[in-house]
């Protein structure tokens, strides 16, 4: 790649990775007020938080790159068509168990990527990292006891749990499939080949579900669109409520 070419997919690849924390740092936060007790209340403000962090630090980059727009652009100002996260993150936050389950996958998924991306090339892209699989350690520990606690508690909440595992599954794939701006940066050394990541995510995801004696799905259905910019009905409803104070208020800062 040339210089702008490199520079370009950087760009990209960091917008990608702040729509990711965007996406489920507000899903996460719509827990806030609403869980089971008042320190659960606390600990999803606190990973949204982390979340939302994480998606500044990615924008910023971008922003950096981009030499024109903001932050708060990449944030407020583009429709659904134009965000690239995983379409697993858009959905519904569902019962406690919805989320605790999705959050282990992604918690999972997160451990290995990052402990990748912090070797990046990339020095920006790498620092971030650093900064993330910190937090990220606490939010496996936490969504890992939530999902072993369900799973293994009454059965109700195995059976919340195991319906969770089973929904959420066929998204889970996207996680791991390359498109070819993410395969040029790996090979450059500055992005990381999610492919190489899934044996390892599903032997510990299996370690966790034998303690949750829960039931690991078979891979009989996948959806994917995501990093090409098709998404569920959901991210529509989603930017509609974290996007509507900026439009309505344009140039806006906080």
């Amino acid at each position: 790649m040339s210089e702008n070419e490199l520079k370009q997919a950087t760009l990209d690849y960091a917008l990608r990775l702040g729509d990711d924390s965007l996406v489920l740092g507000q899903r996460i936060s719509e827990w806030v007020s609403n869980g089971p007790f008042l320190e659960e209340d606390i600990a999803y403000g606190n990973v949204a938080l982390d979340y939302i962090g994480r998606a500044r630090m990615f924008y910023g980059y971008a922003a950096e790159l981009d030499g024109e727009r903001s932050e708060d652009d990449f944030a407020y100002l583009r429709d659904e068509r134009e965000f690239r996260n995983f379409l697993m993150l858009e959905l519904p936050r569902g019962d406690f168990a919805f989320s605790q389950m999705r959050q282990l996958l992604v918690d999972l998924y997160n451990t290995l990527f990052l402990a990748v991306l912090v070797a990046s090339n990339d020095q920006t892209l790498a620092a971030i990292a650093a900064k993330a699989i910190k937090e990220t350690r606490y939010h496996l520990r936490r969504s890992r006891e939530w999902v072993v606690r369900l799973g293994d508690g009454t059965e109700e909440s195995h059976r919340r749990a195991q319906n969770a595992l089973d929904e959420l599954w066929g998204y889970g794939h996207e996680l791991f499939e390359m498109d070819a701006l993410e395969q040029r940066l790996a090979d450059c050394g500055i992005g990381v080949d999610t492919s190489l990541l899934r044996e390892r995510w599903r032997s510990m995801l299996s370690e966790v579900l034998a303690e949750a004696r829960l039931t690991m799905p078979e891979d009989g259905w996948a959806v994917r669109g995501g990093r090409a910019g098709y998404h569920t009905e959901n991210l529509g409803h989603l930017l509609t409520e974290l996007q509507f104070i900026h439009r309505a208020y344009p140039g806006c800062r906080w």
